[in-house]
């Protein structure tokens, strides 16, 4: 047994540097292919609990006319109120939105403004983020309501955008595996080929057939292997240096899942290819 493992390592590594090139060129493949589709995954989770924390803090907010009577804004309340969609509300009056649209908007906009012109309004939490859009179908057509406003447009928008950048990615990993793949098949075949004769002197003596598989196995398994560890210093490095907004940051839990996904498809890459090989062009 201690022969046979100090057989594999040896003509492993010795594959290897004998074909070094094209082992760099494939491991620098796997790695970059790694790489993507670990920054697609990352991607995916952060919009996903970025997702999450904006819809926890949804607001609705119902815009009164600024000449609504009292006995308007008062039937608003007084449904609110009577809504169990709505979790709670608050009423901001004509000076406390005029403030707020100083602290908002450019000084040559809000200077046109006046506080009489300006609309009364309630922010209300929904119970959850999804009734938004109840809450603005039941008034945006009520008398002395001017308009009915919640993000979830924009958070649409910036999902659809998420889904075509990771769509982006995982089709360039995809390519780019394959690429990986193919270049460990041609290694292994160079291999194979440079050692054709060796190998039938081995099935000559009584070589099994495992016997010769195995180095060839391990060699597309290392290569694999070693760009798994590549793209995962490029996932780590992408995760701890590139600024994210706090509903984007990733804990250390989910990039350690994105890392391990990254090693099993990089060493399965590597084996498969190199299995692929040994039975195209390797008659054992």
């Amino acid at each position: 047994m201690r022969v046979y493992l100090r057989y594999a390592v040896k003509e492993t590594f010795s594959n290897l540097w004998r074909n070094r090139m094209m082992t760099i060129a494939a491991v620098l493949c796997v790695a970059v292919s790694l790489a993507l589709v670990g920054s697609a995954l990352l991607l995916k989770q952060s919009a996903a609990q970025a997702s999450v924390v904006w819809q926890q803090g949804t607001r609705v907010t119902i815009w009164l006319q600024p000449t609504a009577s009292a006995s308007e804004i008062s039937g608003v309340q007084s449904q609110l109120k009577s809504l169990p969609i709505v979790k709670s509300c608050r009423f901001y009056t004509q000076a406390e939105n005029y403030a707020q649209a100083k602290v908002e908007l450019p000084a040559n906009e809000w200077q046109v403004l006046t506080v009489s012109g300006m609309p009364t309004s309630f922010q209300c939490i929904p119970v959850v983020p999804s009734d938004a859009f109840g809450v603005q179908n039941i008034f945006e057509h009520e008398p002395g309501v001017y308009q009915v406003t919640t993000p979830g447009q924009q958070i649409r928008e910036m999902n659809k955008v998420i889904r075509i950048l990771q769509i982006v990615f995982l089709a360039l990993a995809a390519v780019l595996l394959l690429s990986a793949t193919v270049l460990i098949l041609n290694t292994i075949r160079m291999a194979i080929f440079a050692r054709r004769r060796e190998v039938s002197v081995m099935k000559l003596v009584g070589a099994t057939n495992w016997f010769i598989r195995i180095p060839y196995i391990t060699e597309g398994f290392v290569q694999g292997l070693l760009g798994s560890v590549v793209a995962i210093i490029a996932v780590t490095a992408l995760r701890t240096w590139y600024p994210l907004h706090n509903e984007f940051q990733l804990d250390t839990t989910k990039l350690i899942g994105t890392n391990l996904v990254v090693l099993v498809v990089g060493v399965v890459i590597g084996s498969v290819g190199s299995a692929i090989a040994i039975r195209r062009f390797l008659d054992v």
